[in-house]
């Protein structure tokens, strides 16, 4: 072998390791995401919900009443402790003792969970005007179990706040301030002279221009 030729080229790779590469490619896209998959879990539950329910209950015929109950129904498989007003506890974030005060589903969870029936019911063909997770009786449930839950476990339920943007009338009266500001500093402006922005004199026309009559 001649030492002055380059080294020959690495081989491809084999088709099979590409096919495999390719298949991976696909499984990660086809994989939904754990938003997507929780939503479907609870489409599912919500689902098997109406088809127990008695008389079983068809999907156009389901209303924010229906949602209600069946959000009721999930308190059954809650976590969060919920103290009674007749409990020791009542309104104390850390209790020192154990009691006998149902566990309920938290509005967290509760909250999320209506905002991803609300988006499948839509995804599943549904009209948006005839949403059973959207109805105003369903908004009020949450508000109030948020409520609630406020009270009884001691721990405020606080909204995020949104930055405010400077109005005009604050932004103009803070400008007019700089303005002034600036003024007061500044050097006095030089005497007048002509200069570009001055209009020029019918004597100082430039040549083979037509003056205008």
């Amino acid at each position: 072998m001649d030492p002055s030729l380059p080294p020959p080229p690495p081989p491809p790779p084999s088709s099979s390791s590409s096919q495999q590469q390719q298949q991976q490619q696909q499984q990660q896209q086809q994989q939904p995401s754990r938003y997507e998959a929780q939503k479907r879990r609870d489409w599912n539950t919500f689902q098997q919900y109406l088809r127990n329910h008695k008389p079983p209950l068809a999907l156009p015929r389901c209303s924010g009443a229906h949602v209600i109950e069946f959000l009721k129904y999930l308190d059954q498989f809650g976590k969060t402790k919920v103290h009674s007003s007749s409990c020791p506890y009542f309104s104390n974030p850390n209790p020192p003792a154990p009691c006998s005060c149902p566990l309920r589903q938290a509005w967290g969870s509760l909250d999320a969970l209506i905002g991803r029936l609300r988006a499948a019911f839509e995804e599943s063909g549904g009209r948006p005007e005839s949403n059973p997770f959207a109805a105003r009786a369903v908004r009020i449930y949450l508000r109030e179990v948020r409520e609630t839950q406020a009270r009884a476990r001691g721990i405020p339920y606080e909204k995020k706040k949104r930055k405010r943007l400077p109005s005009s009338s604050s932004s103009s009266s803070a400008a007019a301030t700089t303005t002034a500001a600036s003024s007061s500093t500044s050097a006095p402006p030089p005497p007048a002279t002509a200069d570009a922005t001055t209009a020029p004199n019918s004597d100082d026309q430039q040549p083979g221009a037509s003056s205008t009559s």
